[in-house]
């Protein structure tokens, strides 16, 4: 939840259960052979135990780790009861390597604890632990180190922490580090910087008198324990530090570097340099190195050199503690192809002002370990950290951020506790936060407030959804029209699917794909239809019998030479199966039909195409738009259906982006209506909808509604006519109609049909309808 989740928790020296500490009471030499010894030891067990033992360092009285017969060793050696030159053997008296603890396998490791014989080894001895695998991220580069995540768990936890002390037989002062221009010479070693923009930064420190040695046994084991080899003392010391402080540091043996000089450069052409893993690398002009008065002594923020290295025999160290640019060293490890625990760190930025707290815990455990003095004060070379950046934090932003008014002395909390310095301004209602060297990802107002919700918990956020727009501009009107058909249809009980946008070859206008995902579908789509009655086909397969789907996606058609396709946005619904459920008020057995199929179509039509219309069409219906251009269809649909199945039905449109007019409301009428019926003889190839428009222009306001009452044909009537009877409401809102009103617009409507279109009356009486 704080944003580097734990991938792993490993167990350490998990296999080492059933070693016990023993007490070995005797040791004979052994008679069959030279180099084997007898060793009587007291396991725990009333009764002692015979073990065959090569090891000289092995003496009588003193405690050692001891496998039992049955016990088995982390490297799978199973220790059974066994005869070694007709000694029997009852166990096994283990080195450190044997048991995963260490590289020492020359000696039986000698025990110091107080623990009574018999008991586990992990009991007697702090050997067992848990490894954290974290994920950081690249973002977050002072979790590399163990104080970043310290330092987060005590934001999170609100309690404080602190490094752990290093035990020391003397007393260790480190004085202040003295700072300097570019060039110096601190302890008789030069010191400079020749390219600020690779190196902006160098700390420098020399210990004479140093005695190399194995690291003691808290230092190996805390190296071990994340997985690090112990070299000795000097090289554990700047490993250590690495993994606390996120601050790699590199240790020269000062014997070896000529001058003596420690200058950060840019690489010469061709110039040579070989690593601590003992390859040759030749290097680009354009890489950072650590050079001596002779040559590359070591890739900065990669890798040192075996020419510098401290081994055994060194007795004056120099301590380099730098600030490489992440770009350099990136480029640098990208060319050579050598990644290293130190270029992981730099390359994703390591805190450039905390050179100086890694330079003097190094040199304390450097004295503690390995002893030697400090030959003068540490310095610190290049223009010194920048200042941070200065980040101005509004409430009212956080609060609108966030869903949630925190009070602002909780705001300062969170971010106080990550390590930033707050100054309120109160004049314009902001605080000025400015963030700590070691978090380069807090640079915008946003970051702060990320930082305040991460802090205060997400889990701590309601969970309800609230109306929020992320910017200001309005929806395009194709979408607003799509998400009110969306409503509308699956008000209707309709599903919505979104299958991809291919299909196969639909006539020459076609849009070929290059790349197709499937041989079978390389075009795009020139209609919905087809894909829906596919995936109906699909459920048909799968025994699903009633089926409800619509989909809102785009179309495509081949446009000219060099074109973008064309694109058209449809609506299409298919419909088969039963008309309802079972139910206790009926059957359910009645299936969708055409009539079912219309009325869907006229509502989807409706939400559709703003001002559009319906028409039958041969067997099923089309819909045209105020324009007359027919924007859609619908009827029965050919499939590969089950014998099972019910027919199949469907309807595709056209999607006007138009803008929809809301919905109008109005009182209830508190005047009565008056009505009439209008037969009218209509002509072969007048329709309905002229009739309609004339009645409404002639009605005026007065005219309410007008619906049709019968369409009637018959031999009665004059050859090529049929008699179509229209209702007409009237009401006035002010008053109760007088019916020589409704003559006179009556009379009016007759007038203007015979005039524009040769309509008569129909006499009152003749079969078929009338007045």
């Amino acid at each position: 939840m704080l944003g580097a989740p734990v991938d792993a928790i490993e167990p350490l020296h998990a296999g080492l259960e059933n070693i016990l500490v023993a007490l070995v009471e005797e040791v004979r030499p052994h008679p069959n052979a030279e180099r084997l010894r007898v060793c009587v030891v007291n396991g725990g067990a009333a009764e002692r135990l015979n073990v065959v033992c090569g090891a000289a360092n092995v003496i009588a009285g003193q405690k050692y780790p001891f496998a039992p017969v049955g016990a088995t060793l982390p490297g799978g050696l199973r220790i059974e009861k066994r005869k070694l030159r007709g000694e029997t053997s009852e166990g096994m008296l283990c080195s450190a390597r044997e048991l995963g603890l260490g590289q020492d396998g020359e000696g039986i490791w000698e025990l110091d604890t107080d623990a009574a014989p018999g008991t586990r080894l992990l009991d007697a001895m702090p050997l067992a632990d848990h490894r954290l695998v974290v994920d950081v991220g690249p973002n977050r580069p002072d979790l590399l180190g163990h104080k970043g995540v310290a330092r987060e768990l005590s934001a999170a936890y609100g309690v404080p922490f602190r490094l752990p002390t290093i035990s020391s037989p003397v007393v260790i002062d480190v004085p202040p580090v003295r700072r300097v221009g570019r060039d110096t010479v601190s302890g008789g070693v030069h010191v400079a910087i020749e390219d600020l923009e690779g190196c902006p930064r160098l700390l420098g420190a020399v210990v004479r008198g140093v005695k190399v040695a194995p690291s003691p046994a808290w230092l190996v084991h805390r190296l071990e324990a994340v997985g690090i080899r112990a070299i000795n003392n000097v090289v554990d010391a700047t490993n250590y530090v690495m993994l606390e402080l996120n601050q790699p540091i590199h240790a020269y043996d000062i014997a070896r570097l000529r001058g003596p000089s420690v200058i950060a450069r840019r690489a010469r052409p061709g110039e040579l340099v070989t690593t601590l893993d003992g390859v040759e690398r030749t290097l680009l002009p354009d890489m950072i190195v650590i050079a001596d008065d002779a040559g590359a002594i070591g890739i900065a923020g990669i890798m040192g050199g075996a020419a510098t290295e401290v081994t055994s025999d060194t007795v004056d160290v120099f301590l380099e503690c730098a600030y490489f640019t992440p770009t350099s060293v990136r480029h640098a490890r990208r060319a050579l192809g050598l990644s290293t625990e130190a270029s992981y760190r730099f390359e994703r930025g390591i805190d450039r002002s905390g050179g100086v707290e890694a330079m003097r815990r190094c040199i304390e455990i450097i004295q503690a370990t390995a002893g030697g003095e400090l030959a003068d004060a540490p310095v610190e070379l290049g223009p010194g950290p920048p200042n941070p950046p200065r980040i101005f934090l509004r409430p009212s932003r956080v609060t609108q951020v966030l869903g949630i008014e925190l009070p602002w002395h909780a705001v300062e909390g969170y971010l106080v506790s990550v390590g930033a310095t707050l100054v309120p301004k109160p004049d314009d209602g902001r605080i000025a936060v400015e963030a700590p060297s070691w978090r380069p990802d807090l640079v915008r107002e946003i970051d702060l407030v990320e930082e305040v919700a991460r802090l205060h918990g997400y889990q701590n956020f309601p969970a309800e959804l609230r109306p929020f727009r992320p910017g200001q501009l309005d929806d395009a009107p194709i979408e607003r029209a799509a998400a009110e058909v969306r409503r509308g249809l699956a008000g209707q009980g309709l599903m919505e699917v979104m299958p991809l946008p291919t299909a196969p070859a639909d006539g020459p206008d076609s849009v070929r794909l290059l790349n197709p995902l499937s041989s079978t579908e390389g075009h795009l789509r020139r209609r919905l239809l087809p894909g829906l009655v596919r995936l109906v086909q699909r459920n048909w397969d799968n025994h699903v019998e009633n089926v409800r789907l619509f989909e809102i996606g785009t179309v495509f058609t081949v446009a000219g030479a060099g074109e973008r396709p064309r694109e058209e946005h449809h609506v299409a619904a298919v419909l088969t199966g039963r008309r309802e459920p079972p139910h206790w008020t009926g059957t359910g057995e009645s299936r969708i039909d055409l009539w079912d199929l219309k009325g869907q179509f006229e509502a989807a039509a409706g939400l559709a195409i703003p001002g559009g219309a319906v028409q039958v069409e041969g067997t099923g219906w089309i819909a045209r738009d105020s324009q007359g251009r027919t924007v859609g269809q619908a009827g029965p649909l050919e499939a590969d259906a089950p014998p099972w199945a019910a027919p199949l039905f469907g309807y595709e449109l056209v999607l006007d982006p138009a803008l929809r007019q809301p919905a109008g409301f109005a009182a209830l009428p508190s005047t009565p209506s008056s009505e009439r019926v209008l037969a009218l003889l209509l002509a072969e190839g007048t329709t309905v909808r002229q009739v309609e428009e004339l009645v409404r222009q002639s009605g005026g306001p007065l005219l309410e509604a007008v619906t049709i009452e019968s369409d009637y044909r018959g031999p009665e009537l004059p050859s090529g006519t049929r008699s179509v009877a229209f209702r007409l409401t009237f009401r006035a809102l002010d008053r109760t109609l007088r019916d020589a009103e409704i003559d006179a617009i009556e009379t009016r409507m007759l007038a203007t049909l015979a005039a524009e279109l040769g309509i008569q009356r129909r006499v009152a009486g003749a079969s078929g309808g009338g007045e």
